[in-house]
């Protein structure tokens, strides 16, 4: 993924229409279907620790391991279901927040796409 190049100055971004790049999953999260991800970082601190922008997904499973995430859905619906955990039903409006080391597993069922922000 690329960031976005918004110079010093304050920025907005229509996140639904945010032209996204293909960013590939590592065949080993793949539990079903042929999701696909794409995305792009907005924003990154200097030094790498915090980091924004936009993600999306194709139906299909995924399993992953989270970093400290706040996310908000723009679009889409997906269970994602947190190793000894909740399972969170997430749609559009939906902000959740993922902790680091969270193993969870995405059962998209409509493409989904969030605004985030990570801290590394």
């Amino acid at each position: 993924m690329t960031t976005l190049d918004q110079g010093p100055a304050s920025f907005a971004v229509h996140i639904p229409d945010a032209e996204l790049e293909p960013d590939p999953l590592d065949p080993a999260q793949v539990v079903s279907g042929n999701p696909e991800v794409s995305g792009k970082v907005l924003w990154e601190s200097a030094d790498g620790k915090q980091v924004r922008g936009i993600w999306q997904i194709t139906p299909g499973v995924v399993t992953d391991t989270e970093a400290d995430e706040l996310f908000v859905v723009v679009s889409g619906r997906a269970t994602v279901v947190v190793e000894g955990g909740e399972t969170l039903e997430i749609g559009p409006g939906d902000a959740c927040v993922l902790r680091e080391g969270d193993r969870t597993t995405w059962t998209v069922h409509e493409t989904l796409r969030k605004a985030y922000h990570i801290s590394l």
